[in-house]
């Protein structure tokens, strides 16, 4: 007799294959049986549920939030039993104390910095070992190739002496070793976009040999892109590393209607054995950092030198004429559209939810002055919605049978972006049933099964006899995002169990306060 039978359920097994009504019977954390007539010590009754492997976040920055909140209802509640953090190449392992420092500063707009919290790690092990003490999903780590850089020769905008370089390839090896499964870059992001391309080749030789991938937010997503996408394809093919590209969109005026261009690239790379996969998110406006859309020179040195700079009016005119004349490479190298820019996070709430240009019009101030102005106020801690998608480009990108799905969820913002809540169901609801971009077998699948192969992941991924019971029942018909731009931390609807490892965290749509996930770390044949 199993743990438990989930009954009549429609099985929708994560390989693309179609759906078919079965009976499914879980014991010891695992996939007993599949059938009919399964007997179980608890049952489910799933008539008119579909039973699919739960969703895989492969763009997900929960790094403290993971810990600070465990119970992390906003993602649990959409069906996720795995992420993939560490994102963008910065990340708190490894560090040391003054690094630790830095980062706290640099990205506490994308995670918060929670008062009182225990930064009682260091290194990319230790980390796992913390996550491993109890939380709602499990998760995957990525060597921030940012934060490496950071801990071998600060923020300097140089290339590395020979002597950094090893160190930089010493903590790729021993992070993965301790379990991460790749690297990530953030190419618009300081210190990591001071590395060149054969800095990047040199770090994913080391982690293609230890069997990882490949995961950059590469250097534009605006003017240039193309070229963006096609200089990682050629890291990928140096390198010998598979590639997986992170927030792979087409965004900004200048971009509309080109996603063929891009596909177009990717399928001549894969046709010549690239070994690449994307991600996307399934809505139009980005979210970032305030201080990520400045100039990369204005910003060596750390956040300390960042301030001093925003304070001289001499180097603030050279921050403007790049940012609105020229374009700012932080900016992916368009001339800043101060209309675009709505704030998401800041200490002060009536900033919250205007854009810059709102703000500026209110103050008499320049808008460039009241972007200055926030960050210093900040600390540069401001983060904001960036308003510039493309709805096409966002349908032909998710129809790539390279694709799968990833969130990019800031959590901790006053007004978080609705993806950090609305991802999952908003790909099955939105897009699948309304607008048929996809069809169920097919979106689950993008959700599931191809996102575990490229992690790696053991026994993983699909609905299959063996394989861990990480699963999630939904309602097709009803499934949807609750999430809003104006209230964005609604929990999805038609979701009403989420099993992680066998153990119910979703229960009747209500969070059980279990915590039954763990790091999943690699190993020799695969990640375990």
């Amino acid at each position: 007799m199993a743990d438990l039978v989930i009954r009549g359920a429609t099985v929708i097994d994560g390989t693309g294959g179609p759906g078919r009504v079965a009976d499914v019977a879980v014991t010891g954390g695992r996939v007993a049986g599949i059938g009919g007539g399964l007997t179980g010590r608890s049952t489910i009754d799933a008539s008119g549920l579909v039973l699919a492997p739960g969703f895989i976040d492969m763009h997900a920055h929960s790094d403290l939030a993971l810990l600070a909140e465990p119970d992390h209802l906003a993602k649990v509640s959409q069906g996720v039993t795995c992420e993939v953090i560490g994102q963008d190449g910065l990340s708190y392992a490894p560090v040391d104390d003054a690094t630790l420092a830095a980062t706290r500063q640099a990205i506490t707009g994308w995670n918060g910095d929670p008062p009182g919290f225990d930064w009682n790690w260091r290194r990319v092990g230790e980390y796992l070992d913390r996550l491993d003490e109890g939380i709602a999903v499990n998760a995957c780590y990525l060597v921030p190739q940012g934060s490496v850089r950071m801990l071998a020769m600060g923020w300097d905008a140089r290339p590395p002496t020979e002597t950094e370089l090893n160190r930089q390839r010493e903590l790729v090896a021993l992070g993965m070793e301790e379990g991460a499964v790749g690297m990530s870059s953030g190419l618009t992001y300081v210190p990591g976009m001071y590395a060149e391309d054969s800095e990047l080749i040199e770090l994913c030789r080391v982690v293609a040999g230890l069997g990882g991938f490949y995961a950059p937010h590469h250097r534009s997503y605006g003017a240039g892109a193309l070229q963006a996408y096609a200089d990682m394809v050629k890291v990928s093919r140096a390198s010998g590393c598979p590639l997986h590209l992170a927030h792979a969109t087409m965004n900004f005026p200048v971009n509309r209607g080109r996603a063929a261009e891009l596909l177009a690239l990717l399928d001549d790379a894969i046709g010549d054995g690239c070994d690449i996969s994307l991600d996307t998110y399934p809505y139009l406006p980005g979210a970032t950092t305030l201080a990520a859309l400045l100039p990369s020179r204005s910003s060596e040195g750390g956040p300390e030198a960042t301030l001093r700079r925003l304070a001289d009016p001499s180097e603030r005119e050279r921050i403007r004429h790049v940012m609105e004349d020229e374009g700012s490479d932080g900016c992916h190298g368009v001339p800043v559209e101060w209309e675009t820019i709505e704030i998401a996070g800041s200490r002060d709430p009536d900033a919250v939810g205007r854009t810059i240009a709102e703000l500026a019009a209110a103050s008499g101030r320049t808008p460039f002055d009241t972007y200055c102005d926030r960050l210093l106020a900040d600390d540069l801690g401001t983060t904001i919605l960036q308003h510039v998608g493309d709805e096409p480009n966002v349908q032909a990108i998710m129809r790539h049978p390279a694709h799968t799905g990833g969130s990019d969820g800031l959590l901790a913002p006053a007004k978080p972006h609705p993806r950090a809540w609305g991802t999952f169901p908003r790909y099955l609801g939105h897009y699948t049933r309304e607008l048929g971009v996809l069809s169920l077998e097919e979106c689950v699948a993008h959700l599931t099964g191809r996102p575990a192969r490229r992690l790696r992941l053991a026994d993983r991924g699909l609905v299959r006899t063996g394989y861990h019971a990480d699963l999630v029942l939904f309602d097709p018909a009803t499934v949807r995002d609750a999430a809003t731009f104006d209230e964005p931390r609604r929990q999805a609807e038609g979701i009403p169990y989420v099993l992680v490892g066998g153990v119910p965290v979703i229960a009747e749509g209500r969070h059980t306060g279990a915590l039954p996930g763990r790091s999943l770390r690699r190993g020799p044949d695969g990640v375990h």
